[in-house]
């Protein structure tokens, strides 16, 4: 017989429980049909669930409709427990979409139609509620082609209007429409399954209507996917029974489960496990049956496994750690006054486990708990969980949206680890990816660099971890760690210092980027009177939104756009006031997008990554047989390895024709620019305005249109001193016995290059990390040499004085910096490599010898 797995889905409230109840009536299954509100349906087994009224969790029942097996999966419908519908759809063959005739297309439908667009699932739309629906099953069906899709066909329409629709959704449909002048159920059964035509039923499930056809078209138009004869499982929950027992729910994708069969797989902890399924179940709501094997297509719980997880692939399938759904809240667990936050831990961390999207945090230094949840009905439930399981009452704080953080443009992290009698090296490239990709790792180093096992550890490490920003200790997001170099010792590596360096490699990596904090959007869609029409606009606007033309919708005005998270979580009921009950607001988490007040929030927050002991950013080195702590911004002088991309550029730069001194450095100016514009994108501001890397200003990848470069008038040349030291090779050589000698040389010289070429020159030497340090600028000569002061980079120095002058003057800056050199390009700047300025430095030097000797002649 044909095995299918089909989920039901829809917005909360459209009647999915009642369908999935009629579903189970009409073949048999139950007796008696259950109802939501009296909380005796089938499937809604949990006490919580039928107190509510709402599906909480996802359950399973199987139904048999003339040669076809299939197994329902009825999903939650509310927006808070998304997370749960969209594991489920891991392991759909088909899905059913429900959609209320009384309401129409609603703001999670859109979710759910975009999430199984993305996990590519057939999509069978059955319209409910049609015994109360205020439209026409024709107005109906032309709201949903116009809001979800326009391949979207009536199965009840006579056989031709159904070939003429189905034909023009798809090329070879009309070519098979023209050459025969029909369409066979094969083809629409294929057609359907390659989700290039969607069916559409009309129905009341309350009083069974449609339900016949829904089953006939499940039967008739669905195809089983092929499958192989290697066992293959994907795992889609983790549950406990009454007895506390752990349930392990998975559908077969290919080859057979038998009971005793042992499993070789890595855990959630990514540790290797070998264990025997010890029991498989078949469940239809509450009840289960025991059997002694599960085959192709069938969705089954096995008891055994003491450390699978949600997406996890068993047998030939690999993980399937996709989730496009991310909770954008954030709250503290407050427990009862005579437990041990540890303990509550290990309950919360049991819930994890069955629920991935939870995410439980725990913050070491406050020895709390926090937990980043859809919204307060998820948290209702949470608390009530907690209570039936584990005995003990726990409440939570008001809560905060959830924030992310990213990097504005690449940057190599180092990390060293090396205590006596131990070594680890490891350089990460950390490259900005689009938002909502999530993080990627990948290995670019040479095994003949670093050994392949060594490579996989480092690997493993960086997905082991939940790795967290510098602005506010946010988790990372959107971006591609890349591992290019690394180094160990023949006697004294261990794996657990490849772990230390790779975790300061991140984190050195992130406090020499760029960071962009990020925070949550919701889409939302705002009906209300039009003469309200003006403050929601004005509101919106107030609250950093946006929205586009209303329209206008049975005499009702509706706005769409989105806004920030923290700032539209509680409008639903400000809407409810000032419209007198006559609005509505739907949202929908839009994903992430830079925060509209980073500089507010970062400082509200109140997190010093320097301060971070357990995310230190610092590597360890040895000397004199004894390890030292280095600080994050000095490891570039100590690394035991040169820069990767650094090394590469260098191999370029020889390959290029050295640039003509006499002449600026336009020619890359172009090139940069279009670097600058890929990273920042065009803007529409104010030109002047450039990208800071001060933890406490504006963090958001400011769009911005680079500077016009000022070219009359007196030039300044700012001048990044330790930068250009440890770029040119005699000074570098110099700086490693005698630093200040280096630094002197480098003043000497600039001092005559000044003379020279008549210019303003400002070297700028980091003081940063000297305590209690103020800026002191000396004059030597013309020339102005700055020490900037505590908690200063030459960096940020460079940036803000590039920016003042640059608005009358022609300014350059000489750093080998890649980001700098982006950033003062966008403050009308001009770069110079270091490179660059040392052939200038040079051809100077070469022309004062030059009018010297000829003094001497003349």
């Amino acid at each position: 017989m044909k095995q299918i797995t089909v989920g039901l889905m829809a917005h909360v409230d459209s009647g999915k429980t009642t369908l999935a109840e009629a579903l189970l009536y009409q073949t048999g299954v139950i007796r008696q049909q259950g109802r939501v509100d009296h909380g005796n349906t089938w499937l809604d087994t949990d006490s919580m669930e039928r107190s509510r009224g709402i599906t909480i969790f996802s359950h399973q029942a199987t139904i048999t409709v003339g040669n076809v097996n299939i197994t329902l999966l009825d999903t939650p419908g509310h927006v808070d427990f998304s997370a749960e519908t969209e594991r489920t759809m891991q392991v759909l063959d088909y899905a059913v979409l429900l959609i209320s005739g009384t309401e129409g297309v609603q703001s999670h439908t859109r979710t759910l139609w975009q999430l199984l667009e993305r996990y590519e699932i057939p999509v069978v739309l059955f319209i409910n509620k049609m015994d109360a629906a205020r439209h026409t099953a024709k107005a109906l069906l032309q709201e949903v082609q116009g809001k979800l899709s326009s391949n979207c066909v009536d199965m009840a329409a006579s056989s031709e209007m159904l070939y003429e629709q189905a034909a023009t959704c798809s090329e070879w449909l009309m070519n098979q429409y023209l050459d025969s002048g029909e369409l066979t159920e094969p083809e629409l059964a294929k057609a359907i399954a390659g989700r290039e035509i969607f069916p559409c039923c009309f129905g009341s499930a309350r009083k069974g209507e449609g339900i016949t056809q829904l089953l006939e078209l499940l039967e008739r138009y669905t195809l089983q996917p092929p499958a192989g004869d290697a066992f293959g499982a994907r795992v889609f929950k983790i549950s406990t029974d009454a007895k506390g027992n752990r349930l392990t729910f998975m559908k077969i994708q290919s080859g057979t489960l038998k009971n005793r069969d042992e499993l070789e797989y890595r855990g959630s902890d990514h540790r290797t496990y070998q264990e025997k399924i010890s029991g498989i179940r078949f469940y239809s709501g509450a009840k289960y049956r025991a059997a002694e094997q599960a085959v192709t297509g069938e969705i089954c719980a096995v008891t055994g496994l003491s450390a699978a997880f949600a997406g996890q692939g068993l047998g030939c399938l690999t993980d399937d750690t996709r989730g496009f759904l991310r909770p954008v809240m954030r709250y503290r667990a407050i427990l009862p006054e005579d437990m041990l936050p540890t303990d509550g831990l290990k309950h919360f961390r049991m819930l994890e486990e069955e629920d991935p999207r939870l995410n439980v945090l725990w913050n070491e230094q406050l020895q709390a708990i926090f937990v980043q949840l859809m919204g307060k009905v998820q948290l209702e439930v949470l608390s009530a969980q907690i209570r039936e399981r584990f005995g003990y009452a726990v409440s939570f704080d008001s809560g905060t949206v959830t924030y992310l953080e990213t990097i504005a443009a690449p940057v190599e992290g180092v990390g060293h680890f090396e205590p006596l009698r131990h070594y680890a090296e490891v350089h990460i490239r950390m490259t900005p990816l689009p938002a909502g990709s999530g993080l990627q790792w990948e290995s670019r180093c040479s095994e003949d660099v670093l050994s392949r096992n060594w490579q996989r550890l480092i690997l493993t490490h960086i997905e082991e971890k939940q790795h967290l920003g510098v602005l506010t200790g946010s988790p990372i997001t959107d971006m591609k760690l890349t591992l290019v170099a690394g180094k160990a010792h023949l006697k004294h590596t261990e794996g657990g210092d490849f772990r230390q360096a790779t975790y300061r490699a991140i984190r050195q990596g992130l406090a020499s980027a760029q960071s962009v904090l990020l925070e949550p959007y919701y889409d939302f869609v705002l009906t209300l009177p039009q003469d309200a029409l003006g403050r929601a606009m004005h509101d919106i606007q107030m609250m950093h939104g946006s929205f586009g033309s209303p329209e206008t919708e049975e005499g009702m005005a509706v706005l769409t756009g989105s806004a920030p998270v923290a700032r539209l979580a509680d409008y639903a009921v400000e809407v409810m006031s000032y419209t007198k009950g006559q609005g509505s607001l739907s949202l929908t988490v839009a994903g992430y997008r830079p925060c509209h007040n980073a500089e507010e929030v970062i400082e509200h927050m109140g997190y010093h990554f320097e301060s971070d002991l357990v995310n230190s950013p610092d590597s360890v080195f040895c000397s004199h047989g004894a390890g030292y702590t280095v600080p994050w911004y000095e490891v570039p002088e100590h690394m035991h390895l040169p820069f990767a991309d650094a090394k590469q550029t260098e191999e370029d730069e020889e390959l290029l024709p050295m640039p003509k001194v006499s002449s600026y450095a336009a020619a890359g100016d172009d090139e940069l620019m279009a670097i600058y514009e890929r990273t920042y994108g065009k803007i529409n501001r104010d030109t002047r305005k450039a990208m800071r890397r001060h933890r406490h200003e504006e963090s958001g990848p400011v769009h911005t249109t680079p500077a016009k470069i000022v070219t009359k008038g007196p030039e300044y040349l700012l001048v990044d001193g330790y930068n250009i030291i440890f770029a040119w090779e005699d000074l570098k050589q110099l700086a490693e016995d005698h630093l200040e000698l280096a630094r002197n040389q480098l003043i000497h010289r600039l001092g005559n290059y000044q003379g020279w070429r008549n210019c303003h020159i400002i070297i700028v030497f980091d003081a940063y990390r000297v305590k209690g340090k103020d800026r002191t600028v000396e004059q030597h000569g013309a020339l102005h040499v700055v020490y900037t002061k505590e908690a200063e980079t030459a960096d940020s120095y460079i940036e803000q004085v590039s920016h003042t002058l640059a608005k009358e003057y022609r300014v350059r800056v000489a750093t080998s910096d890649g980001l700098e050199q982006i950033i003062v390009l966008g403050n009308g700047a001009q770069r110079l490599s270091a490179r660059e300025l040392l052939a200038e430095v040079q051809s100077a030097e070469a022309e004062i010898r030059a009018f010297m000797e000829k003094q001497k002649h003349s």
